[in-house]
């Protein structure tokens, strides 16, 4: 069971789908509007939040990008169109996943599943692995740079973990989609290059000049410092 924040100002939806889920084994905890959903945040500490996208007072996306100022928990955006506008906005803002209304229960519950596994241990025979400035402790699933702790979201975790288990093999879009999102169809690849914009953000010492990924043009990304 995971303890979830439900924020969807469409009362049918927000009301359906959080007792589908409840029927899944979530706890649901909802709210109806953007400043509301954000003091649901504080009070209740959610393992997941769901946002939608339009929302009275305080879009999703400025509610997104406020929990991300304090807080790396997996977020899911709902939004009502598949259109970039909406997807790439929400990526952008912090968020670790989307889905396309009308929601489906089975769906959302799958993706819940999904982003939660991305915080659970990586069980590589090394644990340990130091990179220049960069050590990734795949047991501990912590990163430091320079002996400070970065702060990544299970997302952008697992993707470094992903990239970095065969340093210098390039990984293309579709195989890191399928080992970190678990999505089986391309069409999601813009969830790849804006969490690698996110995690090099994070990680790298000039974006610029990326030290650890490396893009590999019309294919993917390779991780190894240069």
């Amino acid at each position: 069971m995971a303890h979830l924040l439900l924020v969807e100002d469409d009362d049918s939806v927000r009301i359906s789908l959080a007792k589908a889920l409840g029927r899944y084994g979530h706890d649901v905890a909802t709210a109806s509007t953007g400043p509301l959903g954000l003091q649901a945040f504080r009070d209740r500490g959610p393992e997941l939040v769901i946002l939608d996208v339009m929302l009275p007072g305080t879009d999703g996306f400025d509610v997104c990008r406020q929990i991300r100022t304090s807080a790396t928990v997996p977020i899911i955006m709902l939004t009502a169109r598949g259109d970039d506008i909406d997807v790439v906005g929400g990526l952008e803002a912090g968020a670790d996943d989307y889905v396309v209304k009308p929601v489906e229960p089975r769906v959302m519950d799958a993706r819940i599943r999904a982003v939660l596994r991305r915080g659970t241990p990586d069980r590589s025979p090394q644990p340990t692995a130091t990179y220049g400035e960069l050590v990734i402790d795949r047991a501990a699933m912590t990163v430091t740079r320079a002996g400070r702790a970065v702060a990544l979201t299970p997302t952008e975790l697992r993707l470094l973990l992903e990239l970095s288990r065969s340093p210098g093999q390039v990984l293309s879009r579709q195989q890191l989609l399928e080992s970190v999102w678990e999505h089986s169809y391309l069409g999601d690849s813009r969830l790849v290059d804006n969490g690698v914009q996110r995690l090099r953000a994070k990680i790298e010492p000039d974006t610029t000049a990326p030290a650890y990924i490396q893009t590999v043009r019309g294919f993917g990304y390779r991780f190894g410092p240069v």
